[in-house]
């Protein structure tokens, strides 16, 4: 691993607002590569900031179990969150006596859109400052290294400006799923083997394995049902899943706070997270209209050159007109609460048509339906498929998983037809396609 005399140094300078930052300050920050073109990107948590200066490989193949270093003599970076899960992975992994480097992503300034934190008690959401703190502290109990990257300019960029961008244009996106993909398993496992870790362990609640048939990697739902997060990451590239380890993937969630209270991790009754990061107050449309306005694009947004908050007609799905909407980003398919309107039965938000700027609504059988495409699709276990292929999908993190037949129509994008009907299939969110306990693949419902 190389010293930090090793390490081109990156002039930062920030003004440290709160006890938690300048406890969190005497971490060191290591930025990534894509953060060192143009000015030096301010670091919330203050102090240095550090880079190699190595690029990342592109469009890496996977490498068989035998390709990777041994587990005596590799290191392995753990992303570490600073919650139960992820700091139990550091803990079990440093148990083992693997040599191990905690990263922790800064991801969003907490000190953004000011309005929108409160006077009241937060919600525990992830990556907080709080949340770096921990982490920190994770690393000194276990006496392991220990970085902070600042990732601050590509999360907003690949995560945050499509999430806005999506509800604006009638979509309800998984922003979690983004950031597994473009930030967790791409931009840190760079910064990873930059420091020379071999692979990334993360508390996701996962397997992989190794196909020695098909010479490919496959992703596998975690013993603990309830916990599974295969849903979240079904992007992830045959290089990213060579390179990933999900240790609590064989663990009940209990299983995990035992070990964490065996081994004295300091965050063991640390309770989860509720909220996504960049969204403290738990509101996204409040979010989205605060983050127009500090960007000065409170402007026409959408097609017909209708603007954020512009009112427009609620309709039946007969084209009856039931009253008026708010603005289209306040609402998503499945909806029955906060729609202002009483016609006598219970309605729900079936379509938003940004052409129109219409709220279409619909009773629940109206909101069921048996056929959605997707696009963007990851297959996994094998290459795109010539020929229609049966699987379990799921498309909301909770759906149960239905009968179904993807139907390719290009290498990347396809149509599901569902044995029967489904509710509320919701363009923005993804579906994820199970076969038993392994993941296929997935894409986005368009």
């Amino acid at each position: 691993m190389p010293t930090f005399d090793q390490l081109e140094t990156a002039n930062l300078a920030t003004e440290l607002t709160s006890p938690e930052a300048s406890r969190a300050a005497r971490t060191i920050a290591v930025t990534s590569p894509a953060s060192r073109n143009g000015s030096a990107q301010e670091s919330l948590l203050g102090g240095r900031s550090f880079s190699s200066g190595i690029q990342p490989t592109e469009n890496e193949g996977a490498l068989a179990p035998e390709d990777a270093a041994s587990p005596a003599t590799s290191t392995i970076a753990v992303a570490m969150s600073g919650g139960v899960d992820s700091s139990t992975v550091a803990a079990i992994l440093h148990e083992r006596g693997q040599s191990i480097v905690g990263l922790t992503m800064q991801l969003w300034n907490q000190r953004r859109l000011p309005e929108l934190q409160g006077d009241g008690p937060r919600q525990h959401r992830c990556c907080s400052l709080d949340d770096v703190y921990d982490a920190r502290r994770v690393a000194e109990h276990l006496t392991i290294p220990f970085y902070v990257i600042n990732f601050e300019r590509q999360f907003e960029q690949t995560v945050v400006k499509p999430f806005v961008q999506d509800y604006l244009n009638g979509r309800t996106p998984i922003p979690c799923t983004r950031c597994n993909n473009d930030v967790k398993f791409e931009q840190l496992l760079s910064t990873a083997r930059q420091i020379g870790a071999d692979k990334i362990a993360t508390g996701h609640y996962a397997r992989v394995r190794f196909n020695a048939g098909t010479n490919r990697y496959e992703l596998w739902r975690a013993v603990d049902d309830s916990k599974d997060q295969t849903y979240f990451l079904f992007g992830l590239t045959q290089a990213q899943l060579a390179r990933a380890e999900f240790p609590l993937g064989e663990m009940k969630k209990q299983e995990v706070r035992s070990i964490a209270r065996r081994l004295e991790v300091p965050v063991a009754e640390k309770p989860e997270s509720q909220e996504i990061c960049f969204v403290p107050s738990g509101s996204y449309v409040r979010f989205i209209e605060s983050y127009l306005r500090e960007k000065g694009s409170e402007r026409d947004v959408g097609p017909g050159g209708m603007k954020l908050g512009e009112s427009g007609e609620i309709v039946a799905t007969t084209g009856e007109v039931l009253g008026r909407h708010h603005g289209l980003h306040h609402y998503t398919v499945g909806q029955r609460s906060g729609l202002g309107i009483s016609v006598g039965r219970p309605v729900y938000v079936v379509a938003l048509d940004r052409e129109r700027n219409q709220l279409v609504v619909g009773d629940d059988a109206e909101l069921r339906s048996s056929i959605c495409e997707v696009r963007d699709i990851n297959w996994i276990p094998f290459e795109s498929p010539d020929a229609p292929v049966h699987a379990r999908v799921r498309i909301r993190n909770r759906h149960e998983p239905a009968e179904a037949e993807i139907t390719p129509l290009t290498p990347t994008t396809a149509q599901i037809t569902f044995h029967e009907p489904q509710r509320a299939i919701t363009p923005g969110q993804a579906a994820v396609f199970y076969a038993d306990e392994k993941v296929l693949g997935g894409g986005w419902i368009v």
